[in-house]
């Protein structure tokens, strides 16, 4: 299955981020195959959850993102500053957060719910979609 970009044309990532402010609440920029290309303001923390199927792809636009872990090995909190990627291994417990706000890019298969396969509660402020058109 194949999904349409949500805006034809080349898109200006700080004009695509300006066109929103919902936090925890991605954007479909554009489509890879059959991943979206999502972009998403983020402050305070999201939740602990796990994509059973898939690796989830960051990479910070503006500000700084912390990514919590509980690996095997224990866990572990991995900070990403703007234009830092990191990639969470599918089937990995992580909470992705941002104290002073961040923009981020994710690569994700289309359909992924922002919460993942398995989550704790979901708080009312974070959005549990598969992602927004960009408009």
């Amino acid at each position: 299955m194949t999904n349409e970009p949500a805006v034809s044309g080349p898109v200006a990532l700080s004009d695509a981020l300006d066109s929103f402010t919902e936090l925890w609440s991605p954007r479909i920029v554009t489509a890879v195959n059959d991943y979206d290309v999502r972009i998403a303001k983020v402050r305070g923390e999201h939740v602990w959850h796990t994509h059973d199927h898939t690796d989830e792809f960051f990479l910070v636009v503006e500000g700084e993102l912390l990514i919590e872990l509980r690996e095997p090995a224990g866990e572990r909190t991995v900070t990403l500053a703007r234009g830092s990627v990191f990639t969470v291994p599918r089937g990995v417990e992580h909470k992705p957060s941002a104290p002073s706000g961040a923009a981020i890019l994710l690569f994700e298969p289309t359909g992924t719910l922002t919460v993942g396969d398995r989550h704790e509660e979901v708080p009312d402020h974070v959005d549990v979609t598969t992602g927004h058109a960009l408009t």
